[in-house]
């Protein structure tokens, strides 16, 4: 059973995709903090949409109920840290700052100049990092990269199984193929538990 959280309606967000609205093992307030680190991590600016559309955030919270599981406590007490650190540093906690705050406490994270945190902030920040870009440019079959955004983002045209000689030319730009790579039959799934 999940908690409900507020999702602006988004552009971006294609009408084939139905948004997740709930997280399913992220509290409240852990999901509405990470919603904002990973909305300054890949940002939607002029080039397009970006982590949060992507569903990185769900990604995140549906894989620490199975393959990020061990990560579980570091994203609690991650999260709980970088909120404490905000408010001794700037007086609110992270999702309430300005942009340009968020930036700058991350930023003091990867320099590792964080206070607060175990076992220290840019291992944080890395996770946090790391999982976020994984949420954004995976397959979707993972949960993350919805509507195929973070492919399109980078240009990436998807997977092929077969490439024509006109689509290996340096001048063609191939037409995107959006479709899992399990939607293929040479892959095969593995049966993912998203706490449903």
């Amino acid at each position: 059973m999940g908690t409900a959280v507020a999702v602006p309606a988004n552009p971006f967000i294609q009408a084939e995709s139905t948004p997740q609205t709930t997280f399913d093992t992220l509290s409240p307030v852990e999901g509405e903090t990470l919603q904002a680190i990973v909305a300054r991590l890949i940002p939607t600016d002029a080039h397009g949409p970006g982590a949060i559309e992507a569903q990185a955030t769900y990604y995140i919270d549906q894989a620490l109920s199975n393959a990020l599981v061990a990560s579980r406590q570091l994203y609690a007490d991650g999260l709980a840290s970088i909120d404490a650190y905000a408010r001794s540093s700037r007086g609110r906690v992270f999702r309430e700052l300005q942009s340009e705050d968020q930036d700058a406490i991350l930023k003091e994270m990867e320099d590792n100049s964080a206070s607060g945190f175990m076992p220290d902030s840019s291992s944080v920040f890395e996770m946090i990092r790391s999982h976020t870009i994984e949420g954004t440019f995976s397959d979707p079959y993972y949960g993350g990269n919805a509507n195929f955004i973070g492919w399109d983002l980078i240009g990436y045209p998807g997977v092929r199984t077969v490439v024509t000689p006109r689509q290996q030319r340096i001048d063609s730009t191939p037409r995107p193929v959006h479709r899992s790579a399990y939607d293929f039959g040479r892959f095969v799934k593995e049966v993912l538990n998203r706490g449903r």
